[in-house]
């Protein structure tokens, strides 16, 4: 007796697995030839994938590589969603956020006269 393997399109699961908002981004994004299925890039959403497929794609900044675990059968929660691949994506660093020029002021509510001097002295300083 053979063994049928489950397989799903390609745009489908990335939607099963909340990288995409809409299956139709998905799908874009594949026609595009953004997506690569095992390495090999991919214009066809109906491409087929099954578990243990890899899947390289940009998602933003950030390149994933993602390592189908499970099909998902349903667009469920984020934890289900999450159940669905592993991440085999090498860390990014966190973006340190960039220090003010002043470190008196932190930038969040309305400056006192102290802090409007001090940001006009250094503004100053900067046009010298």
């Amino acid at each position: 007796m053979t063994e049928t393997v489950e397989k799903l399109r390609v745009d489908k699961w990335l939607w099963h697995a909340r990288f995409f908002k809409t299956r139709s981004l998905a799908a874009s994004r594949v026609k595009t030839g953004a997506v690569r299925v095992n390495g090999t890039t991919t214009h066809k959403p109906s491409s087929m994938v099954a578990p243990a497929d890899v899947l390289t794609f940009a998602q933003g900044d950030h390149i994933r590589v993602i390592q189908i675990v499970a099909l998902g059968f349903r667009r469920g929660p984020a934890p289900e969603a999450q159940a669905l691949y592993t991440d085999l994506s090498p860390l990014q660093p966190k973006e340190k956020n960039k220090q003010p020029d002043n470190p008196g002021f932190d930038g969040k509510g309305r400056p006192t006269k102290k802090d409007r001097r001090t940001l006009d002295l250094s503004k100053a300083r900067h046009l010298e």
